[in-house]
Parts: C-alpha cells; sequence; structure tokens
C-alpha cells in the first residue's frame, strides 16, 4: 500500500464513523471498478432508478451496467425539451435508487453541494427511496468553509466551461460569486444528519473522480 493509499483509508475510517453518527452509512473502495460492484449488489433487480448530474457517476460506467439488468433507468440524457427534462426531473424523486455524486465531503460527514436547477440536491433531500453518493477522495476537506470554496472555485469553472455557460468563473477560473443567467450556484446545501437511516449511503473512492 502506499502513502496515498493509507492516507485515503484512514480519512475514510473516519469520515465513515462520522457518517455514522448522521444516520448516514459510508463505505470505503479502492478503485471505481470496486464502487460500480458495489452499486450493482446493493440495487436489486426491478428497481426503478435515476441520477444526478455527475462526472463522478459517468466514470464510473454504471449506467451501461444497469442496461444489462432488469431495471428500469429514467434517462434525463434522452429529453429533447425543456419539459420533458422538467418531467424526468419530478419522476427521479419516485425513484428507488437515485445515484449521485457530491461537490465535497468533510472530515466530519457533512455532504455539500451546490446546484443549478437543485433537481439534484433535492433528489438527495427528499423523495428516492435510497440515494447512493459516489465521492473520489479527491473530494475531502476539512470543513464546510473549506468545501464551499471548493465547489465554487475547482467544480463550478470547469463544469461551465463542459456545459457551455457564460459565467464569470468561466472566463478566470474563480467565483465572482456572480447572478449571471448562466449561474449554477444558485442552491447550497449541507448534508448532515438523515431523518431515515441508512437511506443515503456514501460509497468512498480512493481514486480522483470528477471536479
Amino acid at each position: 500500500m502506499t502513502p496515498l493509499e493509507q492516507s485515503y483509508e484512514n480519512k475514510a475510517s473516519t469520515i465513515i464513523k462520522a457518517l455514522e453518527k448522521g444516520n448516514m452509512k459510508g463505505i470505503y473502495v479502492s478503485t471505481k471498478e470496486e464502487a460500480t460492484a458495489l452499486a450493482l449488489e446493493l440495487i436489486s433487480d426491478g428497481s426503478v432508478i435515476s441520477w444526478g448530474g455527475s462526472m463522478t457517476v459517468d466514470a464510473l460506467g454504471i449506467k451501461e451496467a444497469l442496461n444489462r439488468r432488469d431495471v428500469t433507468c429514467i434517462y434525463r440524457e434522452k429529453t429533447t425539451s425543456q419539459e420533458e427534462t422538467m418531467d424526468i426531473y419530478r419522476k427521479a424523486f419516485g425513484a428507488d435508487f437515485f445515484l449521485m455524486s457530491s461537490n465535497a465531503i468533510t472530515m466530519d460527514g457533512k455532504l455539500i453541494n451546490i446546484d443549478g436547477n437543485g433537481n439534484r440536491v433535492a433528489a438527495l433531500i427528499f423523495g428516492p427511496e435510497h440515494v447512493l453518493v459516489f465521492v473520489g477522495m479527491n473530494k475531502v476537506v476539512v470543513d464546510e468553509a473549506e468545501g464551499i470554496s471548493r465547489v465554487h472555485n475547482m467544480a463550478a469553472p470547469p463544469n461551465v466551461n463542459r456545459i457551455g455557460l457564460k459565467t464569470p468563473c468561466a472566463t478566470t477560473g474563480f467565483c465572482h460569486d456572480c447572478h449571471s443567467e448562466g449561474c449554477i450556484c444558485c442552491n447550497t446545501v449541507i448534508t448532515r444528519h438523515s431523518r431515515q437511516k441508512d437511506r443515503i449511503q456514501v460509497i468512498l473512492i480512493g481514486e480522483s473522480l470528477g471536479y
């Protein structure tokens, strides 16, 4: 085991204990392949599955794997109009499993997420029976302040460039606390406790994944 891998395991152990205090379950795996295999074990046949926009989830290849399973996937990617997209967002609340990442996670077990439309954080908070949160260890931060700064300055700029939005951070690479039309930092949600025990399961992955 390399020093970095040992560090990841140590941090993950601390975070998992903190998540337990918040009624959330934490699991550590070394690779994205292990994360995908674990998720496929957790998702039962006949389930309805949806997901939020996530580079991490895309990197896992789990959507392709689910296509070969006896499950129903709600595909946000296949919509052709804003009306269809909004309908998909609403249908996600009735899913058995919602897949997402977190923009950051603190050492004391808080999930930090900042959204534009808010559909992803809304599903995290309420609706789907189970939420699987895949988090690369590159997203671990010490506290809330560092987490919010990380999202604004490390995650948002590449995300707006990926989507093709025209915001100040798309040009400068750092947050301007803007109110521009394309702003994706509209809703900030910090999840510190779940009313439903283990509804939220956080799969920590010993790799650098997502923004």
